[in-house]
């Protein structure tokens, strides 16, 4: 079975579709995966820990949460990107940044074709986890409590991000 199967039997979606049916858009037809040959996505956890911090290390390969309040990006006001912490895919733009009061970076919309998500059961209730579509890290889950225009909320994981002012 290659990669992006085994991915999908886990409940990956590689796509937007999923965040596009949340916001009322129109769905649009599943696309392929544009980074299927990621050489990002044949790490193995020994790579990855070496390269992240433990606290990323944990978020990103394997779906923690960081505790609300600490981390730095909360605070972050420059102008500039966010990009995935595991491999500097660019995920959202600083002008989509909002406090949520959640106590985690926040954003109403993303840079498309930067996440792909899945439903996560994790507390008992379905939720929408979303991931970096590169690296398949996690990053957090996305509501439908935000602002406009999008009425999404994208709650992220400070130490899955890096800042990279413009």
């Amino acid at each position: 079975m290659n990669a992006i199967h085994a991915l999908h039997r886990r409940g990956f979606l590689l796509s937007a579709t999923a965040l596009a049916a949340c916001s009322g858009a129109a769905p649009e037809a599943e696309a392929a995966d544009a980074y299927a040959a990621s050489p990002w996505r044949k790490l193995s956890d020994a790579e990855w820990k070496q390269r992240l911090s433990p606290a990323a290390f944990q978020v990103l390969r394997h779906e923690a949460t960081e505790r609300a309040g600490t981390s730095p990006l909360n605070r972050e006001k420059r102008n500039g990107t966010y990009v995935c912490a595991g491999c500097e895919l660019p995920l959202f733009k600083s002008e989509w940044k909002y406090d949520s009061g959640t106590g985690w970076p926040s954003f109403y919309t993303a840079i498309k074709g930067a996440l792909g998500t899945k439903t996560d059961y994790k507390i008992g209730v379905p939720r929408t986890e979303y991931h970096c579509a590169r690296c398949l890290g996690h990053q957090g889950h996305v509501f439908r409590d935000g602002p406009r225009p999008t009425g999404l909320r994208y709650c992220n994981n400070g130490v899955a991000l890096k800042f990279v002012p413009a």
